[in-house]
């Protein structure tokens, strides 16, 4: 009795979920949970009070430390501790409706991508986790012919290159990518790479070999392949990322697998994560599968890659798939977890 209970202690790890608090029905705050390792499985523990609209949350390299969003005009980022599950501090962003954000590479800055007020936030962090004021906002120029969701920047990303060299910066108002070199806690913009007009680009992930990046455009529902070197993206193949004839739909998230061999997409409208393979001439769509829910926001692999984890916002539930590495085929596992408006999982790496 004794070995299987500490078997199935070892077969469960922490899960965090961001959400939107101040909506009707919206969550407490970050939702704390734990997922089965085999089967992805889901359960709610609890939740960490108090955060606003913690709508994206990521952790430290060590996992000691979380740090949250919060989305509101106000434009705020909240530190937390991991252990104690205590806000330890928060930061205003200088910027309204912050929706994203990094650290840098030696986890000693923080980086938000701010929506409303296209624009991104720099914070020094410090030992203890918390986080020192701002000490520098970038201000993107640009819009779109969309008029109602493109009448000014619109931050929407910020993400690293594999290298950690560059940081790539996704504005869907400007139909851009913006490239910025990171030194001593200073962006210094490099490069912008132009998608097509009205496209409305949303998030970009990078292929593990650091060549190639994939866009995922909100407007227009198209994925782009991108070649990527020193710091300059160069737009290439443009997919439909649902089949011809389905409803009006928006790209969320894209993900890369660690093999760089497939390709990951959330739908919202069709309700679908689009799979895609990778090869020399760009990408190719094997398909579409259901993802069980209504508007799947946000997708994320366990740190396997064993498992992926789709945040499904108007359905208020999250959805757990098993993926075939040698195929890349998801398939749906284990019960989806109802949770008030999830936007954001985050399994953790240490456990």
């Amino acid at each position: 009795m004794t070995g299987g209970t500490a078997e199935a202690a070892a077969a469960t790890r922490r899960v965090f979920f961001g959400a939107y608090t101040t909506w009707s029905g919206g969550a407490e705050g970050i939702g704390i949970g734990t997922y089965d390792t085999v089967t992805g499985q889901l359960k709610t523990t609890g939740v960490i009070s108090g955060v606003v609209n913690p709508s994206f949350v990521i952790e430290s390299r060590d996992g000691r430390f979380l740090y949250a969003v919060n989305e509101n005009t106000k434009g705020e980022v909240t530190a937390i501790n991991a252990t104690t599950l205590k806000v330890i501090n928060k930061q205003a962003t200088g910027g309204a409706d912050p929706c994203h954000l990094t650290l840098d590479p030696s986890g000693k800055y923080l980086i938000t991508a701010d929506y409303s007020s296209g624009s991104l936030s720099v914070f020094p962090v410090n030992a203890d986790g918390s986080l020192g004021a701002r000490t520098q906002k970038v201000q993107h120029k640009g819009s779109g012919p969309n008029k109602e969701r493109q009448e000014g920047p619109h931050a929407h990303h910020i993400v690293f290159d594999p290298a950690g060299r560059y940081a790539a910066a996704v504005d869907l108002g400007a139909d851009s990518v913006f490239v910025y070199s990171f030194t001593g806690g200073k962006l210094t913009q490099v490069s912008q790479a132009k998608v097509k007009p009205g496209a409305g680009p949303r998030h970009i992930a990078f292929h593990p070999d650091g060549k190639t990046a994939y866009v995922a455009n909100e407007l227009d529902s198209t994925i782009v392949t991108c070649a990527y070197a020193n710091g300059t993206l160069t737009p290439g193949q443009v997919l439909k990322t649902v089949p011809s004839g389905s409803p009006t739909n928006y790209p969320a998230e894209v993900l890369v697998s660690a093999d760089g061999r497939h390709v990951y997409l959330s739908n919202r409208g069709h309700d679908s994560i689009a799979h895609f393979t990778v090869g020399g001439s760009g990408l190719t769509m094997v398909g579409t599968t259901a993802v069980g829910g209504r508007y799947p926001r946000h997708i994320t692999f366990d740190p396997t890659g064993s498992l992926l984890f789709a945040a499904n916002q108007n359905s208020n539930n999250v959805t757990s798939f098993t993926v075939d590495k040698a195929t890349g085929r998801i398939t749906p596992s284990g019960t989806p977890l109802q949770t008030a408006i999830p936007v954001c999982v985050l399994p953790t790496r240490l456990g």
